[in-house]
């Protein structure tokens, strides 16, 4: 590929994120001290959930500067997205202000409800 190419990618991931994640960077690590946000989404054992790990990384992603990240991150980005994505599209009905969806979600550094 080449690099005007790969570039053009990157900056269109970098775009994807910022309307993926909605939620500055002080707003998520608020969220991400409460308890609602250490209990939501699958547990592997009685460690840290999978989405309070993503949403730690998020975190620090929305506070590393562009020319900093490494390909990993680029690729942890892709993962924010595309979660993110799915996730909306199963938006369940009525009102969900308490909701693990929600949450989940929100631990990804998108809150629907902003």
């Amino acid at each position: 590929m080449s690099d005007m190419k790969q570039e053009t990618r990157r900056e269109e991931l970098f775009a994807d994120f910022a309307k993926a994640v909605t939620m500055p960077a002080g707003q998520l690590e608020r969220w991400l001290e409460t308890e609602h946000s250490r209990e939501v989404g699958r547990h592997k054992g009685l460690g840290e959930s999978h989405s309070h790990a993503a949403g730690r990384r998020v975190l620090r992603l929305l506070r590393t500067p562009r020319s900093e990240f490494t390909a990993d991150d680029l690729v942890h980005m892709r993962k924010v997205v595309h979660h993110i994505d799915r996730q909306l599209k199963h938006r369940p009905r009525g009102d969900v202000s308490n909701t693990d969806w929600r949450f989940d979600l929100m631990n990804w550094g998108h809150d629907p409800q902003s």
